[in-house]
């Protein structure tokens, strides 16, 4: 089906993203134009003249809609923030191609900053160094460092039970810590030993050398030999840490190189950050070629993932300085700037090589320039050592892509044979690209919950997942609450169907909210045998859905399917990969219900007694066993001792007391 072509007339003739959409209103494809007039007119012509991929987009497409913008610029963030948002399965999708770690320090925001090596999300109030390629390296470079910047490496659990032991741990006693748990050092003195250990891991390292140097020259001249030699031991350690990022370019430059690897459906990204001229870390991803895209823009996408994030972030800060001074509408305004997250996104360097330019290429140096906060320029090496660790970097590229492939091949084959093989057992009119199943969980009919796990494309969508307390049920009736759990979730998906064949225009209060359930799922799976299978299939009769929802029962006793319409279960080979990725999915549905049920039973069975005190919510519990150490302290506390606590209001401190030396 093709969307019926806008009006001419009524597509402005400026800069924006126009976004396609299919039949249950999901958004498919999201692209941008410096002029959305002659952009999307392009797509509506005969098929033969679009590239394959585009014309299968353009098929499954039902409509088209579109957002003006101010500039190029804008167009490209607003781009990224709508692909971030709606995830749409024609467009280019670039994932990690393993978790790579980084060295963390926590800011001076907190008390006691520590450093650690973490992997995953940016957390907020952390400064990271990296990404490194192994983990143990820079584990062994951490070592290192804290016999000259003895900061702490404990989780604050750990420093708060050795403050109130009163005692250090063991990396004090090897010279690792300088022991704040106990007050051996000031915190301003604390404060600059984390700035010298910053400083060093973003380059610079002479400064350091030096002060160590003259340290250990100066014990020596007053013949304090064992000091003398403690330093000379941390000034080797230095140098040591320091010979492990060798110097790739002549002049200590601050550049990222960025090397592609790439076939007609995939492929791999490598990206170097060189800071000083030393090859600080790397990052590795591979990309879904989703969309018919030639080299050029291939790289201006590899762009806009590595550092629309940081352009947004910045936008997002600017735009709360300045509030007036946005130039386009507030709906746009919530588009470009809500995806953002709190962190920020990758620091951007003053010069990007890249392999080919990409299309518009002033455009991007023009993004990257409003991230950086100051010019920025993309290039491609031609000579010298920087032509030299280009190759290096799409040798790198290559390698990866070679594994990814090698890695992956069997993976897809065995997705797509079992969904092809789960079509052919169950009669379904298509590969169910979408599995939903749903189980329960309880005992003897006390904290009731169900739960819902999605596989797309034979994999695991844990974003879809939900989870369900049953409302509605008393007793032990599994039926009765699986009917009302599976009810709930399709009625949100008519509920949302509704909402979004009515204009936007008759809602009423806040914009339009992304619909969350208005994709149905092409197999409704449930756990148990003829009786759930009744059940659901009652309920997906009574809501109009029996044309387009498919259901099946998979059995534990015997994992036998049952499907509507046979009294006999469908015989699946106890081999076959349709049946072992049943099994999955209801194994997968089985686990998430009872995490649920135990979560649910943990909250109802764990009391307190500072539970049920007037004014005494969760923070300042919290709050008030961490300062006097556990229960029994506070409840020998004396009154005067808790109306003293400035943060504790004098009449939740009377409650607390009363509470704590009233007979039960």
């Amino acid at each position: 089906m093709t969307p019926p072509r806008p009006e001419t007339g009524s597509i402005p003739d400026g800069p924006g993203s126009y976004q396609f959409k299919d039949k249950d209103g999901r958004v498919i494809y999201v692209g941008k134009a410096a002029s959305l007039r002659s952009r999307v007119g392009s797509y509506f012509q005969a098929p033969a003249g679009l590239p394959p991929r585009t014309a299968q987009m353009v098929a499954a497409a039902q409509s088209v809609e579109w957002i003006q913008v101010a500039n190029n610029v804008e167009a490209l963030m607003l781009e990224y923030s709508l692909i971030k948002k709606h995830r749409p399965r024609f467009n280019i999708r670039l994932r990690d191609d393993k978790s790579y770690p980084w060295l963390a320090v926590t800011t001076p925001a907190d008390e006691w900053p520590r450093a650690m090596v973490l992997r995953g999300r940016k957390r907020k109030g952390v400064v990271y160094f990296g990404p490194y390629a192994h983990a143990y390296a820079i584990r062994e470079t951490l070592d290192l460092l804290l016999r000259t910047f003895p900061i702490r490496t404990c989780s604050d659990t750990k420093l708060a039970r050795h403050q109130r032991q009163g005692r250090p741990c063991l990396l004090f006693h090897i010279e690792k810590c300088t022991a704040p748990c106990v007050g051996n050092i000031d915190q301003q003195v604390y404060g600059e030993l984390v700035n010298d250990l910053l400083r060093f891991l973003d380059g610079e390292t002479q400064p350091v050398i030096d002060r160590l140097e003259a340290s250990m020259n100066a014990a020596a001249d007053e013949l304090d030999y064992e000091r003398a030699a403690r330093i000379r031991d941390r000034l080797a350690t230095v140098r040591k840490a320091v010979e492990r990022q060798q110097m790739v370019t002549e002049k200590p430059e601050d550049f990222d190189l960025i090397g592609l690897a790439e076939d007609n459906l995939e492929a791999a990204v490598q990206v170097f950050h060189v800071r000083r001229g030393r090859v600080v870390g790397r990052n590795g991803f591979i990309l879904d070629k989703v969309e018919d895209l030639s080299r050029p823009q291939l790289v201006g996408h590899v762009l806009e993932q590595l550092y629309a994030e940081a352009a947004i972030a910045k936008g997002r800060a600017r735009r709360s300085v300045d509030d007036g001074g946005a130039v386009w509408v507030e709906s746009t305004a919530d588009a470009l700037w809500g995806g953002a997250q709190e962190e920020g996104g990758t620091d951007v360097p003053r010069q990007i090589l890249v392999p080919d330019e990409p299309d518009d290429c002033s455009v991007y140096e023009e993004l990257l320039s409003q991230a950086r906060g100051g010019p920025v320029t993309i290039r491609i090496p031609q000579r010298g050592s920087k032509r030299a660790l280009a190759e290096t970097v799409t040798r790198n590229a290559a390698d990866a892509f070679q594994r990814h492939r090698l890695r992956r091949s069997s993976d897809h084959n065995s997705r797509a044979r079992a969904l092809t093989a789960l079509q052919d057992e169950l009669g379904l009119p298509d590969a169910p690209l979408r599995i939903e199943c749903f189980d329960m969980s309880h005992i003897q009919g006390r904290d009731y919950v169900g739960s819902m796990v999605v596989m797309e494309d034979g994999l695991p969508k844990k974003s879809d997942y939900r989870r369900f307390k049953v409302r509605t049920v008393e007793g032990n009736d599994d039926y009765a609450a699986m009917e009302e759990v599976i009810r709930r979730r399709l009625g949100a998906l008519k509920a949302e169907r509704d909402r979004a064949a009515r204009p936007e225009s008759e809602e009423e209060g806040s914009p339009r909210r992304p619909a969350k359930f208005s994709y149905p799922p092409q197999l409704l799976l449930v756990d148990g045998g003829k009786g759930q299978l009744g059940v659901a299939t009652r309920v997906v009769e009574e809501m109009g859905l029996a044309d387009e929802i498919p259901v099946a029962a998979l059995a534990k006793q015997f994992e036998e399917v049952f499907v509507p319409g046979s009294a006999d279960p469908v015989r699946i080979p106890r081999q076959s990969e349709a049946l072992y990725l049943l099994q999955r999915v209801r194994d997968e549905a089985h686990r998430f219900a009872v995490d649920y049920h135990r979560n649910v039973r943990g909250k109802r069975m764990t009391t307190s007694v500072l539970d049920d005190v007037p004014g005494l919510g969760p923070t300042r519990r919290k709050r008030l066993i961490k300062e006097f150490g556990g229960i029994k302290a506070i409840k020998e506390a004396p009154l005067e001792r808790l109306e003293g606590l400035k943060w504790l209001p004098s009449a939740v401190a009377k409650a607390l007391y009363d509470k704590l030396h009233t007979p039960s």
